[in-house]
């Protein structure tokens, strides 16, 4: 039987032939690097790699190409926009403090983790509903202090699929005057998001999910001015201003040390002009239409006898990522194991790198759940499909424990 691919809330599939096809007419026509020399392959290159730039900055309402930073993937753009923030501070001084959520993976908890134990940086998570996972931005607000200097927030959970407030929160990190700080992962390619109007001062994203790029690309954005907020995090050459032995101060170059992935990049580029193409209106309003599907099929319990999904059991709220509990499974993969080898259905089990969101739901101690996910190319009839499977598997169960 063909493959059914449901995870692509860990890297997309399929991508659009565009991607490869660019890729491969680079590295077999051009492959030079971008900024390392005056030749036309050179210039080329790095015309390709802004286009790029300009690409994304469309693509979310920025305000300026060149402040979409490159970087290797979403948890390498967390990193540089958590890091660049935050300072170490002096034994006189108060330390920094950050705030974000429970619903966070963990290329937000774990950066945060280690600067509390290397810088002694003071973390506040807020708790997300237990059943939803949605948490309240008045709860943001409440645990502002004034050493609070940023307030980081992942937008789809990868658990649940929660769609968290992030405008509402970032009215209020823009009242209070703090960074704010987004991770788009399992959103941006997929919900429409606007910088501007959501008040977004840093989005953190991957290249190989939403934006239907390859693996080993990522990006952040840093709104105009709030790099004046930053440090470096790390340094090299840029092939720019290469009579100075120190980083240039002027962007993207102060961010972007090193070569580029420029292959990597140019595929990106036609996942997003795909996206462009298609707009992101039409690819949100069809990946809508799936999540109603699989909620009209997850919700049928005579159909699904002892099957519960996490996050919200709605439209309202929620991306296309639904993890799913069947009772009597002590294992989620032992479902995934059987949804592959019976119905050719890939999805992806266990705790999925977000411990705390798994805390939430009440599912940490089961060993999390196994999660379905969607993308542009999987139809109706695909959800409908693992519905179907799903159905199967719960009757065969509970017939098998009586």
């Amino acid at each position: 039987m063909p493959l059914i691919y449901m995870d692509n809330a860990a890297t997309s599939f399929p991508k659009p032939p565009s991607v490869f096809e660019a890729m491969a007419r680079h590295g077999q026509e051009l492959m030079s690097a971008p900024s390392r020399g005056l030749h036309a392959p050179a210039r080329e290159a790095k015309r390709l790699v802004d286009e790029c730039r300009r690409r994304i900055n469309r693509l979310i309402n920025g305000q300026s190409p060149e402040h979409v930073i490159f970087t290797l993937n979403a948890s390498d753009a967390l990193n540089l926009a958590i890091r660049g923030v935050l300072r170490p501070r002096s034994a006189s001084e108060t330390p920094d403090h950050i705030i974000t959520t429970w619903m966070e993976h963990n290329s937000i908890l774990r950066p945060c983790n280690a600067l509390a134990e290397q810088w002694g940086v003071q973390v506040t998570r807020v708790e997300g509903d237990p059943r939803t996972g949605l948490i309240d931005p008045e709860d943001i607000r409440r645990a502002i202090r004034p050493s609070t200097r940023l307030i980081a927030l992942v937008h789809g959970s990868n658990v649940g699929g929660t769609l968290q407030p992030i405008r509402a929160v970032g009215k209020i990190a823009r009242d209070h005057n703090i960074p704010y700080l987004v991770d788009a992962a399992q959103t941006l390619g997929h919900v429409p998001i606007d910088v501007q109007l959501d008040n977004i001062d840093l989005l953190a994203f991957p290249g190989h999910k939403g934006l239907l790029g390859p693996l080993g690309t990522g990006a952040l954005y840093i709104r105009p001015g709030v790099e004046k907020l930053m440090r470096t995090v790390r340094e090299g050459g840029t092939g720019t201003g290469s009579e100075h032995d120190t980083q240039p101060l002027f962007m993207p170059d102060r961010f972007e040390p090193g070569s580029h992935n420029t292959v990597g990049i140019i595929g990106l580029s036609e996942g997003v002009k795909w996206l462009l193409d298609q707009t992101l209106e039409k690819v949100w309003e069809h990946e809508q239409d799936l999540c109603r599907v699989m909620i009209d099929g997850l919700s049928d319990t005579g159909e699904m006898p002892g099957l519960t999904y996490l996050g919200p059991q709605g439209v309202a709220h929620r991306c296309g990522v639904f993890s799913v509990r069947l009772d009597g499974f002590d294992q989620p993969q032992a479902l995934s194991d059987l949804l592959e080898k019976e119905y050719s259905i890939l999805t992806r089990s266990g705790i999925q790198c977000a411990p705390l969101a798994h805390k939430t739901f009440g599912t940490y101690d089961a060993g999390g759940a196994t999660r379905f996910s969607f993308g542009p190319f999987l139809t109706k009839q695909d959800v409908k499909y693992a519905c179907d499977a799903l159905g199967q598997i719960c009757h065969r169960h509970a017939a098998a424990a009586r």
